[in-house]
């Protein structure tokens, strides 16, 4: 059972006891999440192996999965790139895509500029619907106390994963019997994205929960749990004989995982182990210069640049993609930390106002703080002159106040 960002596997505890009478059942936290070790995971892809190598070693080769929200996005991967291991799927408040890279990035900034207590704050109302986190107050302060004690770091790798995950063109291939279900009224990844899911996923069924947010499992415990206990119980996959065939029971049987029922939490999900990588040619660094364009200055600002590039600029917007991101920002020889400060410096003694706003915002994104975007300026006003600096703080004022505010 895989938690939400920002939860931990405690979001389950209503569910766990049912469940436990028939199946043998695994919670586990995200890094930095809950008291687990703060080792950030890099993408959802890495999470998943982790998941993986922490089953292998517990001897767990095949099991039905539920996932909330990231915990979904896990589940999904686990469906596209381990099919074998899966024998059936619950995806509870999940997407295929999370809102835009763009939020989750900026998301990173205002954690790593105000912490975490903003998010922390105005969780309840994303988590809950408003009833209910009137109704119930103590399990509104768990929810921010939970996000509170996070990890800082491991939240901005969260968003970062978070950020890189589209599989929308990629739901064909889940080939598992899937339950996608989402309450009524979340507006996080509420059944538009649900809708999404079914309409993507060949064997995937939709469970709406009435009355219920983003953290349906907490908010309508007994509904979710039924739904669990009933497609875990009647959609179960058998598993592939050796020749590779599905073999079918001859006698239709609740599924088991172990003998006994028992509830076993993992606090961290372990580091797989890396394979080695097969040799290849050296790629066009064309669409790693994209995908390296688009994480620094974000979607919006390159959908833009992109889409008013017309015949007589497109070869030039193509040259910067290429070589300046494919090639300069891709070296391995400084971090986009360190290019974010050169590029700034260099922008202000060239005089290139009109391009600092964006590359002040793609700092903040790479990880430098105000405080330290301040040092740079500073720096710049001694070796570039005062009236360069001058306009760069004035054009940082605006940028820092518009990336750092939590949204309302």
């Amino acid at each position: 059972m895989g938690p939400s960002l920002g939860t931990t596997w405690h979001m389950w505890d209503r569910q766990v006891p049912e469940l436990a009478r028939h199946w043998r059942v695994f919670r586990y936290d995200l890094p930095g999440h809950g008291g687990a070790p703060a080792h950030p995971g890099g993408s959802v892809g890495d999470v998943t192996e982790r998941l993986l190598a922490t089953l292998d070693g517990l001897g767990v080769q095949r099991f039905g999965y539920a996932g909330c929200a990231f915990g979904g996005a896990v589940g999904i991967e686990l469906a596209l790139r381990h099919p074998e291991r899966l024998a059936s799927l619950a995806l509870i408040a999940a997407s295929p895509r999370f809102g835009t890279a763009d939020e989750f990035r900026q998301r990173g900034v205002i954690v790593r500029t105000n912490g975490l207590d903003p998010i922390a704050r105005s969780s309840p109302d994303r988590w809950f619907t408003g009833g209910f986190a009137a109704a119930q107050p103590a399990i509104t302060e768990w929810a921010v106390q939970m996000v509170r004690t996070t990890d800082p770091g491991c939240y901005i790798a969260a968003c970062e994963a978070l950020a890189s995950f589209d599989v929308r063109h990629e739901l064909g291939h889940v080939g598992v019997p899937t339950l996608v279900l989402v309450g009524s009224e979340d507006q996080v990844t509420g059944p538009a994205e649900a809708r999404t899911l079914v309409a993507g996923i060949p064997d995937a069924r939709l469970a709406v929960v009435p009355g219920a947010s983003h953290l349906v499992p907490v908010e309508q415990p007994a509904a979710v749990t039924d739904l669990l206990l009933r497609h875990f119980t009647t959609a179960w996959q058998p598993a592939p004989d050796a020749t590779g065939q599905t073999v079918l029971p001859g006698v239709p049987g609740k599924p088991v995982l172990a003998a006994a029922p028992q509830t076993v939490p993992v606090a961290e999900i372990a580091p797989a182990v890396a394979q080695p990588q097969a040799a290849q040619g050296r790629p066009d660094p064309y669409e790693a210069g994209l995908k390296v364009r688009r994480e620094v200055l974000g979607d919006a600002h390159v959908d833009r640049v992109l889409a008013d590039a017309d015949d007589f600029a497109g070869d030039f917007q193509e040259l910067l993609t290429r070589y300046a991101w494919g090639e300069v920002w891709n070296r391995p020889g400084l971090d986009r930390r360190t290019r974010s400060c050169v590029t700034l410096a260099a922008l202000i003694a060239g005089g290139h106002a009109e391009e600092i706003a964006p590359h002040l915002r793609a700092a903040l994104r790479n990880g430098l703080t105000p405080a330290e975007i301040k040092e740079v300026l500073l720096q710049t006003a001694v070796y570039c002159g005062i009236p360069a600096a001058d306009r760069a703080f004035r054009i940082a004022q605006q940028v820092v106040r518009e990336e750092t505010t939590p949204s309302e």
